[in-house]
């Protein structure tokens, strides 16, 4: 096994490394939505769905399409979104740089070449030409980037960033879009795994750094996918058919699984290396910390190969890291809960990210998804709240930040204890477990489970300062309130009522 420091033994196993050029992340704020009849009503328009008027996106299509036909290249890929043949989407990917051909080769589900032949014409067209920029004095324009989605003509255009990752992410706003709207399934930004044994599905909620992807990789469990999923009437299945894992400071001890997956026809994007002995270094940020790897998800050896299960969830595992400390490690929660804490999406960026930041700073991305959302939130709530009732899934409220006091005081809960609970979870024990009311947030939390400390799983407990402890959970409350009143007269009372109170 070649370690972090070592070149591979083999040029075989080199991936290709590719720049993005200037941008190195997704650019919200120059993403629009095409503003028209057929879709009009059901986006939800705001700061995330930006409007564009028609006749601008023809400008930047034709002049997307008229920069692709000046280059000696033009490479083209056709490939599937979604497993499931029921819901799936055909898409045609049309770009200039062949790094973008097999990045989606890799993100989206390969077609064989029975499937490739009868392919005809696809459900969805992006045209990338992310080498040149928009015309900024074009109306509806704020800078030379321009990402836009046209659900009529059910193409997308990219001028201006070539990073990579707006692909990926366009094709799932257009399945956040289709799924429900033209199919009647719930799409959501998560991932999921299947019991070996039992064949029990778990769906885990989260935001960047709340442990999403780590406790989605279980050794008793095969990964459906790790980032992008349809919760249909059949089961759940996968959208992608590939992995965009982040490569900051990896490592084949912490990340063995995603370490192998680096090699012939992954891809690295804005990943250091050294030019003569083309050794990665995952460690150096100088380029962008939002270094990445793309690769198809058959070179995780615990995959669900197809990615689908016809089989409904049995637990879903809401998961936040808060950096305030006052959230239990885990929780059960009531339907109605389930659906606040969906629309809430919270988590908290911890001291250190960003120059300034003296205390943890919440973040509340609703149904943990807010840069990707088309549809109203609480339509996705909504269908989440009926699935959940249909099929009687349990759902969780697992909290991997800080126990005994907020950061810098107290400590993050350890990857042990949060790997137990979440085995706690699947094996049924806490079904039927003892419970007690846990104060402002109405939490039901387990007195005991089996190898983890009492206080933990209490934090009025694991708190030995009782009045900063009181302090902060009404700091965190207040916070709640806030952050909800976007949705409150759009949600039943009933859910309203299930967050905290003061």
């Amino acid at each position: 096994m070649p370690s972090a420091t070592k070149a591979p033994s083999s040029p075989l196993l080199v991936p290709l490394i590719n720049f993005s050029g200037k941008k190195t992340g997704r650019s919200p704020k120059d993403k629009r939505i095409v503003y028209e009849e057929t879709s009009r009503d059901d986006i939800w328009w705001g700061s995330v769905n930006i409007k564009l008027d028609e006749h601008t996106f023809e400008i930047n299509r034709e002049r997307a399409i008229d920069y692709l036909n000046t280059r000696d290249n033009v490479y083209v890929f056709d490939g599937y979104a979604g497993w499931d043949p029921k819901y799936r989407i055909k898409v045609r990917v049309i770009c200039a740089r062949a790094y973008h051909a097999l990045f989606m080769h890799n993100m989206l589900i390969r077609p064989t070449e029975e499937q490739l032949a009868d392919f005809g014409e696809p459900d969805f067209i992006i045209y990338n030409a992310g080498q040149f920029p928009a015309n900024r004095f074009t109306k509806g324009m704020s800078s030379t980037t321009s990402v836009e989605i046209n659900f009529k003509r059910m193409e997308m255009v990219i001028l201006g960033t070539e990073y990579a990752g707006e692909m990926k992410k366009g094709v799932f706003s257009v399945m956040h879009y289709l799924q429900p709207v033209k199919f009647g399934q719930l799409s959501l930004h998560s991932s999921a795994n299947v019991g070996k044994e039992k064949n029990d599905v778990t769906l885990f909620f989260g935001l960047s750094g709340t442990g999403k992807t780590t406790l989605s990789a279980d050794p008793n469990r095969l990964l459906i996918g790790d980032d992008e999923h349809v919760w249909s009437d059949n089961g759940v299945f996968n959208i992608e058919g590939g992995c965009y894992a982040k490569t900051i400071n990896l490592s084949a001890e912490k990340e063995p699984e995603i370490f192998n997956a680096i090699r012939f026809g992954s891809i690295l994007e804005n990943v250091v290396y050294n030019p003569i002995t083309r050794v990665p270094d995952y460690d150096d940020v100088s380029i962008t910390e939002n270094t990445r790897c793309a690769y198809p998800i058959e070179a995780i050896p615990n995959a669900q190969i197809p990615c689908v299960v016809d089989r409904q969830p049995s637990n879903i595992i809401m998961l936040t890291c808060d950096a305030f400390g006052v959230l239990p490690p885990i929780a059960k929660l009531t339907p109605e809960q389930a659906s606040y804490h969906f629309l809430a999406g919270y988590t908290s960026k911890t001291p250190g990210t960003e120059d300034g930041v003296l205390e943890p700073i919440p973040t509340f991305s609703t149904c943990y998804s807010a840069p990707f959302i088309v549809l109203h939130p609480g339509r996705y709530a909504e269908m989440l709240a009926e699935r959940m009732a249909k099929h009687n899934v349990s759902c969780w409220l697992i909290n991997t930040g800080w126990t005994g006091g907020k950061y810098g005081v107290g400590k993050r809960c350890p990857l042990k204890y949060t790997r137990r609970i979440v085995d706690a979870v699947h094996s049924g024990e806490l079904l039927n477990a003892e419970y007690e009311n846990f104060g402002t947030f109405g939490l039901s939390i387990p007195t005991a489970i089996e190898g983890i400390p009492r206080e933990l799983l209490n934090p009025s407990l694991a708190w030995s300062d009782k009045e900063a402890f009181n302090k902060e959970i009404r700091k965190l409350a207040t916070m709640f309130g806030k952050a909800f009143a976007l949705y409150e007269q759009d949600v039943d009372a009933k859910v309203r009522l299930a967050g905290p109170q003061l």
